[in-house]
């Protein structure tokens, strides 16, 4: 993957979710029925069309519980896979292959279904020039991670937090008195590697934004418009601002919000509702 998260972050967030199943007891399960000495050969599949996300997370949390499980893998994040396609094959004592099974497969189907997911929006505007981004509409927690998935999937990432890029919002406009006050404040405050992005709900807004010379900013959402009035922002506009449409994006309506004329169009939905890729383990 050409972004890959850095492996201490990887083994700290597998680290704590080993720690959360296996609690004090261990696998109760596993221990009584399995005899410490049975070795087992596994294969983590795909059982659905989509994209693969977290398999190193996947074998982080084999090689933590035991460090004698060996590890192929297959495929890699990124990478589209059918029914059947094998992903990892491991082999090891059966006991602690057996009680890594669920975090591993949690990982990984979250993930890879953000992954999925995201390429399917990306497929769907694949010939026009509008990103696909997700937002901070995310797990507490997991937003890295989940953030990465859209990335595998072919996506883009919007900011990380409140502290790497400005938005200003309808609530900050309301609280700062209008929007130009907002912006003048921001641009005395803020250097200029620091990205402004302000969202309108209308083209009277925008037309305010295109009337100021001093305090423009960079990016502009244009946040639940219609068809009609995505493109007209975009004909108004004529290259001031990154535009950015959101509100209403779903695989049946981001076809033709990109064919507005949009730069970006950002979804809450990749992290927030996309559905687990259906993955399995089997001896």
């Amino acid at each position: 993957m050409q972004f890959p998260l850095p492996q201490a972050f990887i083994n700290k967030q597998v680290e704590a979710a080993l720690a959360e199943d296996l609690g004090d007891a261990g696998d109760i399960t596993s221990l009584a029925c399995i005899a410490a000495d049975t070795k087992t050969t596994a294969r983590l599949c795909a059982r659905k069309q989509g994209v693969i996300s977290g398999s190193e997370f996947a074998i982080s949390a084999f090689a933590q519980m035991d460090s004698t499980i060996s590890i192929t893998q297959n495929l890699q994040d990124g990478a589209q896979v059918n029914p059947g396609d094998i992903i990892l094959e491991i082999s090891g004592p059966a006991r602690a292959i057996l009680s890594t099974e669920r975090v591993a497969l949690n990982f990984m189907g979250h993930m890879s279904g953000i992954a999925s997911a995201t390429r399917r929006f990306v497929d769907a505007i694949a010939d026009t020039k509008a990103k696909i981004t997700c937002t901070r509409k995310t797990l507490p927690g997991l937003r890295a991670i989940q953030k990465y998935a859209v990335r595998c999937g072919g996506g883009f990432n919007h900011r990380f937090g409140l502290y790497d890029a400005v938005m200003i919002k309808d609530n900050h406009i309301a609280a700062a008195g209008d929007m130009i006050s907002a912006l003048e404040k921001l641009r005395a405050t803020h250097g200029h590697m620091v990205k402004i992005e302000i969202e309108v709900d209308d083209l009277a807004q925008l037309e305010i934004l295109l009337n100021e010379k001093n305090h423009r900013p960079d990016v502009v959402l244009l946040d639940n418009m219609s068809l009609e009035d995505l493109r007209s922002a975009v004909t108004q506009s004529a290259g001031a601002f990154i535009l950015e449409a959101s509100g209403n994006v779903t695989l049946e309506t981001v076809r033709a919000i990109a064919e507005t004329g949009v730069d970006v169009i950002s979804s809450g939905w990749l992290t927030h509702s996309a559905p687990n890729l259906d993955l399995g383990l089997d001896f």
